[in-house]
């Protein structure tokens, strides 16, 4: 399987997932240019030095996949003078609030009737997937932005590892990065220090169990089947990148030229 490049990626210290996408191989022998395209979890909790360092990136625009359920419970991203920031849910604006809350409050019973017995993993492959097909609209914005100027850019959701991870992944698919490259970016967000904080109420005795949070893995993991997921879906629903690139997000050609320009050395 095709490796990432020896990260550089700075220890931020309110930021989880933060890393540039750069170096990852082409199909055609190229790699993509580093310091134009990154991928992190919110900003909300960016402390000063962190945000000293996104700033001295030169970024034009940040990508926020979260939907306004996030955005109150983690707050808006910290503001970084000059650049411009995006909102484009990647989930309805309320999906999933209930089940959520359910996870942070939830009892042993209740995460066992709604994660136990695969159940956990298929939500997220049915997530994957309904990302890819039904927010057409929200991935062709991204595109046709990067590829006009919106470079350098972040892409995040609060995780940086789902709705974030699709859109990384697209964009790379888009500029033809090889796709065993595309997944081990993707389970790069696997590493400890970037998992995010899983947020659960009552005593740690209680909520953070081994059985708790063997039940929260498949939320909080990321996993080759839901990229797989994810392409599946492409295949099925138009039978292929190609088309998908073209009929799905109307990325015409000299577009998707444009973007690689704008990504790859």
């Amino acid at each position: 399987m095709t490796q990432q490049v020896p990260s550089t990626e700075p220890e931020l210290a309110g930021v989880r997932n933060f890393r540039d996408v750069g170096g990852l191989p082409t199909v055609d022998g190229r790699r993509l240019r580093q310091g134009v395209l990154f991928r992190s979890g919110h900003l909300a909790h960016a402390t000063a030095q962190d945000a000293v360092f996104l700033s001295s990136l030169g970024l034009h625009t940040i990508f926020d996949f979260r939907n306004a359920a996030d955005q109150k419970l983690e707050g808006p991203d910290v503001a970084l003078p000059g650049v411009r920031n995006v909102n484009l849910p990647l989930s309805d604006p309320a999906d999933g609030a209930e089940f959520w809350k359910m996870v942070r409050d939830g009892d042993l019973d209740q995460l066992r009737a709604v994660l136990d017995d695969g159940k956990g993993a298929a939500r997220m492959v049915a997530s994957y997937r309904s990302t890819l097909r039904n927010r057409t609209a929200e991935q062709s914005r991204v595109l046709h932005a990067i590829a006009e100027d919106s470079v350098p850019a972040l892409l995040h959701c609060a995780a940086g590892k789902d709705r974030a991870g699709i859109s990384i992944a697209v964009t790379l698919l888009a500029v033809g990065v090889e796709r065993d490259a595309i997944v081990a970016d993707y389970l790069e967000s696997n590493a400890k220090h970037r998992r995010y904080k899983v947020q659960r109420s009552g005593s740690a005795q209680s909520a953070y169990t081994p059985e708790v949070m063997e039940l929260l893995s498949p939320l909080f993991d990321a996993r080759a089947e839901y990229l797989a997921a994810a392409f599946d879906s492409i295949d099925e629903t138009w039978g292929g990148v190609d088309r998908y690139l073209e009929q799905g997000l109307r990325l015409a050609p000299e577009t998707r030229e444009q973007l690689r320009a704008r990504l790859v050395d």
